[in-house]
């Protein structure tokens, strides 16, 4: 059954990271790289950075990376990780997008991994991305395609059993985007109970403005 309230990130932001999640940020971002051309004149919102996986991926390759989240907890995560790491281009923003906080600036690349299955009004953040995406930019989000309900075990605050490819990419024309494709990013194998293990296609889709 899909969710209808939030899930408490802060309360998991500690143990949050194990070697599956570092494997599907690595993937994810080998996607992006292969997808965009990514340069040093490039800033980058990582739209639900957490606790700074992909984040940490994009910030060698790439000007500066502004990681958006509304979990504190997952924020202070990645604020100790720059500070151990003594690094300087990496930007991380508390921001509620259910609650409305605005984002400031605008970005060459719009960065996003496993987030949009929790947030109940997707048409709504393609609205937002769109208005913070600079004319020219590309936007790049990762998710699973549509399954049954079974890859979390706790399906508290996940909206959407993953989506079908087709409906997010006219979903995203009819925003505004343009140049719209689709790729497979990665595939994550998951014990299920009662089924053994499965493999839960993650994909790419990748559109401009």
């Amino acid at each position: 059954m899909k969710s209808t309230e939030r899930r408490d990130f802060d309360i998991k932001a500690k143990q949050w990271e194990d070697s599956s999640k570092a494997k599907l940020a690595s993937d994810v971002v080998d996607a992006i790289s292969r997808e965009v051309k990514l340069s040093k004149d490039m800033d980058v919102m990582d739209f639900g950075c957490g606790t700074g996986l992909v984040t940490l991926r994009l910030q060698p390759l790439v000007r500066s990376v502004t990681g958006v989240d509304s979990s504190r907890g997952m924020l202070a995560v990645l604020e100790e990780k720059i500070s151990t790491q003594g690094l300087n281009n990496i930007h991380p923003t508390f921001i509620d997008f259910e609650k409305g906080d605005p984002i400031a600036g605008q970005f060459h690349l719009i960065a996003c991994s496993m987030t949009l299955h929790h947030i109940p009004d997707v048409a709504a953040l393609f609205r937002l991305w769109f208005e913070k995406l600079l004319p020219g930019g590309r936007l790049c989000f990762a998710d699973l395609d549509a399954e049954d309900g079974s890859f979390h075990p706790d399906n508290t605050g996940v909206f959407h059993f993953g989506f079908d490819r087709a409906q997010l990419k006219k979903l995203l024309y009819d925003t505004g985007f343009t140049e719209v494709r689709d790729t497979t990013a990665t595939v994550l194998p998951r014990p299920v109970k009662g089924k053994g293990i499965c493999d839960f296609p993650v994909f790419l889709i990748v559109a401009g403005k």
